[in-house]
């Protein structure tokens, strides 16, 4: 099979999405996409992935991921596995953007998610929250109810 070039980027909020390999060329097996976050921000709301678990590998900058309430940080070439059912977030707190890569496995969390995602948050107005979450959860992602 011979390389492929990035997709599209996808602008989901202050976040860049860019896809490397989608479930069509993993056989489903995985996808794998990059992703930055500028600096101070926090993103997505809490939740776990039902069907599938995610491996992140730090790029560049540094972001702190909250699993199950305890902050972990990971800097370039750094990685953190994310198993199914974890609740979790991430934010940059550092000054500069931060880069990471993440493997979905299996390749459940394609492109179409983010881009569902992204017509939802960029649109104008206050976050309509409970669009949000339906498009979430559509993809296999469980908003995590606020905490006490």
């Amino acid at each position: 099979m011979p390389a492929t070039s990035i997709h599209d980027t996808i602008q989901v909020g202050p976040v860049t999405v860019r896809y490397h390999l989608d479930a069509a060329q993993t056989n489903g097996y995985f996808t794998m996409f990059e992703f930055s976050v500028p600096s101070k921000a926090r993103v997505p709301v809490p939740h776990s992935h039902e069907a599938f678990d995610e491996t992140v590998y730090g790029l560049a900058g540094v972001t702190t991921w909250t699993l199950d309430g305890k902050p972990i940080a990971v800097s370039p070439g750094e990685s953190l596995f994310i198993r199914r059912g974890v609740v979790h977030q991430f934010e940059n707190w550092g000054e500069a953007e931060a880069r990471s890569l993440s493997v979905i496995t299996p390749g459940l969390l394609g492109p179409a998610y983010f881009q569902e995602i992204a017509t939802v948050l960029n649109a104008p107005g206050p976050p309509n929250i409970p669009a949000i979450m339906a498009v979430m959860q559509r993809h296999g992602l469980r908003p995590a109810p606020p905490a006490a």
